[in-house]
């Protein structure tokens, strides 16, 4: 009798442990990954349950273990979540009904009348300037620009972003302009500002997001003719949106995921036109030259002949202060003229050799903007406070551009 109640015990239990899975998502890896990265699943297909009564764990070697995860509206709910180095190739999760309480998130995003930034754990890593930055007393006006990234930090709290040097008062840390563009029959440079042919500015914080797995913001930017006119013309507008990833377990690193949307602000369309230097342009650290920092790009390139070559990431690393930062520049395989050319500064640049880097799609060809569509181009910057190697950023750049797709189980 009692081995029969203690039968149904266990049956009733299973069955209890069951019914509270909903999904099961199992992944197969090429390999156990060097770096945390992100992954992600639709859940309008698996399940209509609150976010607040959902719980996601890994299993390894049959053990549950609850992980950080969030959900997002990215056409569709969407669980995001990040795969951790360590546990192997093949990967298993479940999403379940939440028993415990969630995950307390340590990434925040925060906004004043000048900046938004971006923390982990009270650290600052990522600072998007949305108020006008004017240059210093007795330079030209015409140098003032909104839309911008600086400082973006290493793990560390070392500045890799320099806006502003003498020598190129238009640099703004990381920054998104196009130096030569036709639109209503004639040319315009956005990136060079003295010129006061273009300019990019600020218009709209579009949203902010935060929780346990990235923190973020999207932003539109207006880019605007000057040239001949009585008014200022918006030719074209760019939503960007920035996601920052990073986990408490490893504070060696983080990701700052970049997404860029053009469009044509009118009926006229907008020709980036060939040129070689525009888009998604970093001008680093001063305290980067070429005695202390090194480029290595996917073809095996190096400082010396990386300019004008195509990659499909390319590392900017080097000693600063007393430590050391890397940042591992990535490519979507679904950005126009993938892989794309570089531009890169050439070792000799001022004597000491600053250090300037480019992924510039319109170095070797021209790209229409037409009025109706809309054009996306994706990066991934890994940020690390260690040096790393060219196979390392070979298996990061891969499950940024090819993540594994899950087998998904939907249990009754």
């Amino acid at each position: 009798m009692l081995s029969g109640v203690f039968c149904s015990l266990v049956l009733l239990s299973s069955h209890g442990l069951f019914a509270q899975r909903i999904a099961t998502l199992s992944y197969e890896l090429d390999e156990d990954p060097v770096f945390a990265f992100p992954l992600s699943v639709n859940l309008d297909g698996i399940t209509h349950l609150a976010d607040s009564l959902i719980e996601l764990v890994e299993i390894n070697a049959g053990v549950p273990s609850s992980i950080a995860y969030q959900i997002h509206e990215d056409s569709g709910r969407t669980l995001h979540w990040m795969v951790a180095p360590g546990g192997g190739t093949k990967r298993t999760f479940e999403i379940r009904h939440r028993r415990g309480e969630a995950v307390a998130s340590s990434l925040q995003v925060a906004m004043d009348d000048r900046a938004i930034y971006v923390r982990s754990r009270g650290r600052d890593l990522w600072q998007y300037n949305h108020a006008v930055n004017y240059p210093p007393e007795g330079v030209d006006p015409a140098y003032a620009r909104s839309g911008f990234v600086h400082p973006m930090w290493s793990p560390t709290g070392k500045a890799l972003t320099r806006i502003q040097p003498p020598d190129h008062y238009h640099h703004y840390g990381l920054w998104n302009p196009w130096t030569r563009a036709e639109f209503r029959g004639q040319t315009i440079d956005f990136w060079n500002l003295a010129d006061r042919q273009g300019t990019v500015r600020f218009a709209n914080t579009i949203a902010r997001l935060q929780g346990p797995v990235f923190a973020g913001y999207q932003v539109l930017h207006e880019h605007v003719v000057l040239k001949d006119q009585p008014e200022p013309v918006v030719a074209m507008v760019e939503k960007q949106g920035t996601r920052i990833f990073a986990m408490d377990t490893n504070s060696d690193l983080y990701l700052a995921d970049i997404s860029i949307s053009l469009n044509s602000a009118t009926d006229d369309p907008v020709v980036l036109k060939e040129y070689r230097y525009g888009s998604l342009g970093w001008r680093t650290t001063e305290k980067w030259d070429r005695y202390n920092s090194e480029v290595i790009t996917s073809e095996g390139k190096s400082r010396k002949d990386a300019d004008g070559t195509l990659a499909t990431w390319c590392i900017v690393q080097g000693e600063i202060d007393d430590d050391y930062a890397s940042v591992i520049m990535m490519s979507s395989p679904t950005n126009y003229n993938h892989p794309e050319p570089l531009r890169i500064w050439p070792e000799n640049q001022y004597d000491r050799g600053d250090m300037y880097a480019n992924f510039a799609p319109t170095k070797n060809m021209d790209w229409i903007i037409a009025p109706g569509k809309a054009y996306e181009l994706n990066y991934r910057f890994l940020v690390s406070s260690k040096k790393l190697s060219a196979e390392q950023a070979e298996k990061a750049w891969r499950n940024f551009a090819y993540p594994p797709k899950p087998t998904i189980q939907i249990h009754p």
